[in-house]
């Protein structure tokens, strides 16, 4: 008999073990047993009374009613027509090579046919499915022994399992008497007919497996045990089997992601932080005197939430998400101004120099004289701002760094070069991070063992990402959250529009002629493009956001190409000696020098260039008020997001923000219902939900994490809030009496089962 921590080698044999651990992982029984089935074939009582939808790809398992050659009409040749009968359906199927099928696609014969539903005049059939011939049931045998039979036959994705019946460690045929079939994520080197022989073969020996999870949880969730679970998911005889076990593996890898997030939450509790209360007559008193305007009901409930955390001997873990304008960077600088009251020093991480320049800009702006500190004039209460970033000339780099050493610098403002070594600090009570989604979890964790005598500054981390309920439970768990949803007094909302370059050509002409009219008004715009020029290593293009659209039934040959995209620079030369060759246009990118780049910000929020043609680094951060345009070129190859984001640079002042997406995609395409989709509404946390929705959780997990694919296999982001939610409150129920889960080890077990082991290993590392 065998149990879930036994190894594969030993119930499957060498061979069979180093494939699956080469391809997916795996070195236990557990490893496979959470391999779960993708999708079941079935005798064809799936398919119900409704149709399939168009693109979705079924395994039906059927009998040949009919089989006729047929010639062509559209062109030169013959097709087999075929019709299928399952359970009660009748299904069209054609073969584009009756030469190679016919003699195996015979009326009368059972087999399993895999493909993906196409419709033509409102009914559907399969186009060239993947197939292999079954033996008839078992109890349709006479005398109930086997039929003889010889080379089982097969082609396509099926054809693996034509062949593994064939091997000497052939599956059991008798799996396709069943009513639903198991069918497994599978590679090149491991098919899924291998997993499902592998499957079967260790259920068979497997012992009783232990609960884990309380009864009473169970019980208040409508769980069945683990066991069945386990059995049910890989051999079910019904759907209604499939679902429970479902529901229960669900809950296991929600209360698995849980179980790490609470541990976090509890070793950050346990850490000691620099108390630093609010204190009167001290710098943030005279910063708020000096305000020229009042905060926003939100800013100050935050500000509220942020100051008691900060008062405390524990370390705040904060994330303060908003809207784009909605001012978060001032209620991080009062919380700066608190710590440095208390005698600590701040650290404010941006991800790119030219963010890190502006928020060095602004925030001494803010402060005036409360930032000179040891200049002529300074206030007596003074600090002083000091900026730190890689391209810095070696002197200037040599000064600032030691304003932190010395604690001279209350405020260190930086990229990632804050975190190399031989950056130190006098005394670290608070690290403020920037749009948190830019960094590495590595990075953000570097500057967390910078405190002094031990103790772990506090964290405030800010986004302008609004990030779903979902994301923030799983992914930020650890973290408390604060929201500002509404933006300061006198802002307007921004107006998007999309333009359909290759529909209405005019329009993109229109758009040059609106910037003209702003700055004809005294106003600004920007020009935004995906990428620099026409090398394929820009580092300011934009990753893994761009999807072809789908070809046209009947499409031509080949595999489609990505629509040609205007590069910065060409944009750049075609707008100063074209439609804007009267107005003072400048040109931003990543590659140009950081003086250079500076230089740049500095003139366009002076008000000396009128029209920036830039990439994304101006997404997040850069604040001139006076802009009021942004044309977005290629807006397709522009997440929903960062679109966002980027539209959020304009409109800050007192005037109008006007957007316009610039795309050649084709109306009534998923690429441009997803533009109009960002067009249609300024509501920041509804286009997270969308985008979250548009992505999927992989790509949001690997973002926000590792950069790697998600590791969840059958809990959604999008759909299992509430089973998310229930994980949480268990979770966290079971940490604060067993933070080490040493009284719990089914549950410490469940965590690494439950999810993929270098996914755990690096979750409790951050």
């Amino acid at each position: 008999m065998a149990t879930l921590a036994d190894r594969l080698d030993h119930l499957l044999g060498r061979k069979t073990a180093d494939a699956l651990a080469d391809a997916f992982g795996m070195t236990t029984v557990e490893d496979l047993l959470r391999h779960y089935p993708h999708r079941y074939a079935t005798q064809g009582a799936e398919l119900g009374d409704s149709k399939p939808l168009e693109g979705q790809h079924i395994t039906i398992i059927a009998h040949v009613e009919k089989a006729d050659e047929v010639r062509m009409k559209s062109r030169p040749g013959t097709r087999l027509a075929v019709v299928l009968v399952s359970d009660r359906h009748k299904i069209d199927v054609t073969f584009f090579n009756p030469h190679k099928v016919k003699y195996n696609i015979k009326p009368g014969v059972r087999g399993m046919f895999s493909g993906t539903v196409k419709y033509f005049r409102d009914k559907w059939s399969l186009a060239h499915p993947s197939y292999v011939i079954l033996p008839e049931p078992r109890d349709a045998e006479i005398g109930g022994a086997a039929p003889a039979r010889g080379r089982v036959r097969g082609a396509g994705a099926l054809a693996g399992l034509a062949r593994s019946a064939q091997s000497g460690d052939g599956i059991d045929m008798s799996i396709f008497d069943r009513a639903l079939i198991p069918m497994y994520p599978a590679t090149r080197d491991v098919e899924s007919w291998t997993v499902m022989r592998c499957v079967r073969q260790v259920l068979d020996q497997l012992d009783t497996v232990d609960e884990p999870l309380p009864e009473e949880v169970r019980r208040e969730h409508g769980l069945i045990g683990l066991d069945e679970a386990l059995r049910s998911v890989h051999l079910p005889d019904t759907k209604e089997e499939v679902a429970r076990a479902r529901d229960r593996l669900r809950f296991d890898e929600a209360a698995a992601l849980q179980l790490v997030m609470a541990r976090r939450r509890h070793d950050v509790q346990v850490r000691t932080a620099p108390r630093c209360p609010r204190r009167g007559g001290g710098l943030a008193d005279e910063f708020d005197r000096r305000l020229p305007f009042e905060l926003t009901a939100g800013q100050k409930s935050v500000a509220e939430e942020i100051s008691a955390d900060l008062a405390r001997e524990h370390p705040m873990n904060r994330l303060l998400q908003g809207e784009v304008g909605s001012g978060k960077t001032i209620v991080a600088l009062r919380a700066m101004l608190q710590v440095i009251d208390a005698g600590h020093q701040c650290v404010l991480l941006a991800p790119t120099e030219v963010l890190a320049a502006q928020h060095a800009r602004s925030l001494t702006t803010m402060l005036g004289d409360l930032a000179a500190a040891g200049e002529l004039g300074a206030h007596e209460l003074a600090t002083r701002v000091t900026l730190v970033t890689g391209s810095m000339t070696a002197a200037r780099k040599r000064q600032a760094l030691l304003d932190a050493v010395s604690g001279d610098a209350g405020i260190v403002i930086g990229t990632h070069a804050l975190i190399q070594e031989g950056v130190d600090f006098f005394d670290l009570g608070l690290v403020v991070i920037d749009e948190q989604h830019r960094f590495g979890v590595q990075q953000r964790d570097a500057l967390r063992g910078r405190g002094r005598d031990g103790a772990a500054p506090h964290v405030l981390v800010m986004t302008a990402t609004p990030i779903p309920r979902t994301i923030a439970m799983t992914v930020l768990g650890d973290l408390e959250v604060s929201t500002l949803r509404e933006l300061p007094r006198g802002r307007s909302p921004i107006v998007s529009r999309v333009v359909p370059a290759k529909v209405h050509p005019a329009w993109v002409d229109r758009a040059w002629e609106r910037i003209g009219e702003e700055v004809a008004e005294g106003r600004q715009a920007y020009v935004v493009c995906s990428r620099i020029g026409d090398g394929d290593a820009d580092e300011d293009a934009v990753p893994g956001v761009f999807e072809l659209e789908p070809e046209p039934a009947g499409g031509g040959k080949g595999k489609q190409k990505p629509p040609e995209t205007k590069s910065v620079l060409q944009q750049y030369e075609e707008l100063a000696a074209g439609p804007l060759r009267d107005l003072r246009v400048g040109l931003l990118h990543g590659r140009l020098p950081a003086d250079e780049k500076d230089a740049t910000m500095r003139d366009f929020g002076a008000g000396n260039i009128d029209v920036l043609v830039c990439t994304t680094v101006v997404e997040v951060g850069v604040d001139v008020p006076n802009a009021t345009v942004m044309v977005i070129v290629d807006a397709d190859r522009f997440g929903v997001s960062q679109l966002h984001q980027l539209r959020g640079r304009v409109g800050r002042g007192g005037h109008q923000g006007l957007c316009l997406l610039v795309t050649e995609t084709k109306p009534g395409t998923p690429t441009m219902a997803r533009l109009e989709s960002v067009a249609g509404t300024t509501d920041g946390f509804a286009l997270a939900q969308l985008d979250l929705q548009l992505r999927r959780e992989g790509d949001v997990l690997g973002v926000a994490q590792s950069g790697t694919v998600s590791t969840l296999r059958l809990l959604s982001l999008v759909d299992d809030v509430e089973v998310i939610s229930a994980a949480q409150r268990f979770a966290r129920s079971v940490t604060e009496d067993d933070p080490d889960l040493t009284r719990h080890p089914g549950l410490a077990r469940m965590v690494t089962a439950a999810l993929d082991a270098e996914k755990v290993e690096y979750l409790e590392k951050s």
